[in-house]
């Protein structure tokens, strides 16, 4: 039986960023020299695959510092920490390895340097989500103020307009963050925002290609967790640039075939946290069901990497 023809659209950049791949390089060269348990305090990333193999080779993922023994290695995710956490491991004696990504610590050290200056810092984030509870946790209560919407600007409640900061979460989308700016500047005129943009090179980018890509195809799968902030973005980003069909899916069994039905071009893109192997999971069920022409639509080169820290690169005592 001939397949029907299908053209997919594969958005570049795509996949893993330089902070995606820094952490999981991070967990497996403290099991390389520590060896197994090596302790994880949350998901080093947001990928229940990579997660998966990372414990298979012998990663023990918890959600609190209480649930590690005093006398085994602790990796903190790329998320980051409030301060308290390591401030507790050093309290316990802990070897602790941060994984941080470096453009999360980089807004870390915003919020710091704001409060220095006497500025309460508004943050718009998720409520809830790890990143947004780490770079809350630099400040004491209270001198980080978080905002979602443009209507929660509305309703902050500061100490003094005329001494405020904001700092963005890395991974949120770039249009709905710029309304918020908007609503806050507009709001408190004199408020001060960050000296380079904190939403993510990688964010940026996969949103960026989204767009370019959308006015091409008639539906699109991204590739990702559904606890992955940047992941959820870009299917509303998808669906902004006029794809009605946007969704997410984790693997190639979660893709809804009747849905597609009738579709002749398809986009795939993949959060920053979803490995080559899912992207290319997807495409081969794809190529099992249609005669695929692959096109990639490319808006950015990507070359950004990171330093693991300096304590996995020295040998073991």
């Amino acid at each position: 039986m001939t397949k029907p023809a299908l053209n997919i659209y594969l958005a570049a950049p795509r996949g893993f960023c330089a902070g995606v791949d820094r952490a999981i390089k991070i967990v497996e060269m403290a099991l390389d020299k520590w060896g197994a348990p090596v302790y994880v305090r949350h998901e080093i990333v947001h990928n229940k695959f990579v997660v998966d193999g990372l414990r298979e080779k012998g990663a023990v993922f918890v959600e609190e510092l209480d649930e590690c023994p005093d006398d085994r290695p602790v990796i903190f995710s790329a998320h980051g920490v409030p301060k308290s956490v390591p401030a507790t491991a050093q309290a316990r004696e802990m070897l602790y390895v941060d994984a941080t990504c470096p453009l999360v610590s980089k807004v870390h050290i915003e919020a710091q340097r704001h409060s220095e200056k006497g500025l309460q810092v508004i943050m718009i984030g998720h409520d809830g989500h790890p990143e947004t509870i780490g770079t809350m946790g630099q400040l004491p209560k209270g001198e980080v103020l978080l905002v979602e919407t443009v209507e929660d600007v509305a309703h902050v409640d500061v100490r003094d307009p005329a001494k405020l900061a904001f700092v963005t979460q890395t991974t949120l989308s770039v249009d709905d963050t710029i309304d918020v700016v908007h609503a806050l500047q507009a709001r408190f005129p004199d408020i001060v925002g960050p000296h380079k943009e904190d939403i993510c090179y990688a964010t940026t980018n996969r949103q960026e290609a989204v767009k370019a890509m959308a006015e091409k195809i008639d539906a699109m799968l991204v590739v990702g967790a559904p606890n992955s902030s940047n992941s959820k973005r870009l299917v509303d980003v998808g669906r902004a640039a006029g794809c009605e069909y946007a969704q997410l899916v984790q693997r190639a069994a979660d893709i809804d075939w009747r849905a597609l039905e009738g579709v002749q071009a398809m986009g795939i893109t993949a959060g920053a946290s979803a490995p080559d192997v899912l992207i290319q999971e997807v495409i081969d069920a794809f190529r099992d069901r249609f005669d695929v022409n692959l096109e990639q639509v490319e808006t950015a080169v990507e070359n950004v990497t990171f330093n693991v820290p300096r304590v996995l690169r020295m040998p073991a005592e």
